[in-house]
């Protein structure tokens, strides 16, 4: 794998102050909130106007994503029958790879990003599972910020996810991370 720029990290219940000091532990610049609806009910430090001010006040760029590389698109054809996402199909839409392009000309360009989504464990969350996964097909492997100074490689984290099984099934075919507990 090249080396990386590219970080990822979830709010969960975390404070704000620790949360920052988690993205500044790395150096990142800018962070891309990748949540489809940029706000918590739970954890309003996170709402997109309060979480875009506190970034401003500690020199982080805060990006709004949601619309291209958010778990849940309104793209209705993203979905089966069930209403249930379907990233398979999320990964073949122009959004996703238009979403996903930026970050690929960002770890080229070397800018240090963070994408962020809610879940506070890389393993529960479509950065991982969907994001993530794409970007190893890229050659970039997503670092996942577990706290200050500590990360997960994408790797590390499908090894967990999948309990040392890998990303295929015996035969060969691409384990299915969305039947797995997530959002």
């Amino acid at each position: 794998m090249r080396n990386t720029t590219i970080y990822s990290i979830g709010h969960g219940n975390k404070k704000i102050e620790d949360f920052i000091s988690e993205l500044k532990s790395f150096d990142i610049k800018y962070l891309l909130d990748i949540r489809s609806k940029p706000f918590s009910k739970w954890n309003p430090q996170f709402n997109q106007n309060e979480l875009k001010f506190k970034l401003k006040e500690n020199g982080i760029t805060y990006v709004f994503v949601g619309d291209t590389l958010g778990g849940l698109p309104e793209d209705r054809s993203c979905y089966d029958f069930n209403g249930k996402v379907v990233y398979d199909l999320i990964k073949e839409k122009h959004f996703f790879k238009k979403g996903l392009n930026r970050l690929t000309t960002a770890n080229d360009k070397k800018i240090k990003l963070a994408i962020m989504c809610s879940e506070s464990k890389p393993e529960e969350c479509h950065r991982s599972k969907l994001i993530g996964q794409e970007l190893l097909k890229k050659d970039i492997s997503l670092n996942h910020i577990v706290s200050a100074e500590r990360i997960k490689s994408q790797e590390t984290v499908m090894i967990e996810l999948t309990k040392g099984k890998g990303t295929v099934d015996l035969f060969g075919n691409e384990i299915d991370f969305t039947s797995r507990k997530s959002y």
